[in-house]
């Protein structure tokens, strides 16, 4: 079983840039709102996607999806486990917990705005 991070653990990685996060949902979830710099992996595509989102197999990587309930954050991690990633943990609570404590989220609308009014 893949190691756990905490919230605040995983916020301060977050705002040091000291990780890599993997929303495990689907790029149509990640859309409308993922943990702040996520990229979408869904398992079946670890396989073939995540040497090119991935490419540092000794970077710290964490995984999440909904919550404690949905596998997804795990069968991503042990994907990327299978094929050698070595610094691989679970944020377990997922992004209901994240959005739960107020933290910030980011989403497809916010870029695309955020680019467009600086253009």
């Amino acid at each position: 079983m893949t190691a756990l991070i905490s919230r605040d653990e995983l916020r301060a990685a977050i705002e040091t840039g000291a990780v890599t996060v993997v929303d495990a949902l689907g790029a149509t979830y990640w859309a409308k709102q993922h943990l702040p710099g996520a990229v979408p992996l869904l398992a079946g595509d670890v396989p073939t996607e995540a040497a090119r989102l991935l490419p540092d197999k000794a970077a710290a990587i964490v995984t999440y999806c909904s919550n404690q309930a949905c596998p997804n954050s795990q069968q991503v991690a042990s994907g990327l486990e299978r094929l050698g990633y070595t610094n691989v943990r679970k944020y377990r609570d997922g992004i209901e917990d994240w959005v739960g404590a107020g933290l910030p989220v980011e989403s497809v609308a916010q870029a695309e705005s955020a680019t467009s009014s600086t253009s």
